[in-house]
């Protein structure tokens, strides 16, 4: 993943505010933690997810998929971007695009989503949840395959349903909980490796 001494290179995608970039950010001040952000890019401008990025002195890119002809266009070039900065770990964080299956052959890929998965995939997840009367819920972190939230899972936190929850209210402490689990997960593969077989994922010495 790195080598000695050296701290694993996240690139971080984002679209919106950039709450678990900022987590990252944080926590990469740290030597100790083992990674740093090298770029971070959106698939739009003027969001601030990369006004924190850039206030940090991270370098930045945005590219929006109608500047180009084509989509097979907009994937080769965030594919080619991202290729320039190294990473050992490209962490999707908030990011709403899908990304080509050439971009995850080449990078290890990581997500959250405000559920458990496999149960209650796609854009609703807390709604979904609430709806079907779950008494405990979640976040998982997964490595992003072709589908949409079936990747292989790499870590997941359980938040319990509270009788009086809303939608808006238990959104957000899954999305604490998940911003907590990132930042541990992403540490520790930075610092003792991952090893992915089928769906099996692996973090720690007997991952290098």
């Amino acid at each position: 993943m790195r080598g000695v001494n050296r701290p694993a290179r996240l690139v971080v995608l984002v679209s919106g505010s950039g709450t678990n970039l900022q987590a990252l950010l944080d926590a990469c001040t740290d030597p100790a933690y083992g990674a740093r952000v090298v770029a971070v890019g959106a698939d739009r401008d003027g969001i601030e997810g990369l006004a924190r990025a850039e206030r940090a002195g991270i370098p930045t890119f945005a590219r929006s998929v109608s500047d180009f002809e084509t989509r097979e266009g907009w994937d080769a070039a965030m594919t080619t971007l991202v290729e320039r900065f190294e990473p050992d770990v490209v962490v999707s964080a908030g990011f709403m695009k899908l990304l080509s299956t050439d971009f995850l052959a080449k990078f290890l890929t990581l997500n959250t989503h405000p559920a458990l998965c496999p149960a209650f995939p796609g854009m609703h997840g807390p709604r979904d949840a609430l709806e079907h009367g779950v008494k405990v819920t979640g976040a998982t972190l997964f490595v992003v395959d072709a589908g949409v939230d079936t990747g292989p899972i790499v870590a997941q936190v359980p938040v319990e349903v509270a009788e009086d929850d809303d939608v808006d209210s238990l959104h957000e402490r899954i999305k604490t909980a998940e911003r907590a689990m990132l930042v541990d997960a992403v540490g520790r593969i930075a610092r003792e490796g991952i090893t992915v077989d089928g769906r099996r994922v692996r973090i720690g010495t007997s991952a290098r």
